[in-house]
């Protein structure tokens, strides 16, 4: 049975760090690329960073390049996230998808998300 689960989210003052974890069971982990999106109440999901099968990352919105990593563990299959100097308008619901395109088929994984607060 396939499983994507997120944790590591909670409550953290403005400026404090966080690392979210997504981890897989399932299905062949190193094969996906990794996807960690969020989406804040009232607004549509974002894009946060990718990271590809080989360890190619990219991190996608501009409101968190310089301060948001994106990282993964084959051995452990899981996906990290680290989130540092957290802003208020950070705090969102983020969530991990696997994606594995193979030809003309594509397979996708989600979890359920992981709630992150910043508040003093």
């Amino acid at each position: 049975q396939v499983h994507l689960v997120e944790s590591g989210g909670g409550l953290v003052q403005p400026g404090g760090s966080l690392r979210l974890s997504c981890t897989a069971s399932g299905f062949t982990f190193e094969n996906y690329t990794l996807y960690w999106y969020r989406q804040a109440p009232g607004k549509e999901r974002e894009l946060v960073a990718t990271i590809t099968s080989y360890g190619g990352s990219t991190v996608s919105a501009d409101s968190v390049k310089g301060r948001f990593t994106i990282s993964r563990d084959n051995d452990k299959n899981t996906a990290y996230l680290q989130i540092n100097s957290l802003k208020p308008d950070d705090a969102a619901v983020y969530s991990c998808q696997a994606r594995r395109i193979l030809g003309q088929e594509e397979t996708d994984y989600w979890g359920q998300g992981t709630q992150v607060t910043v508040s003093s």
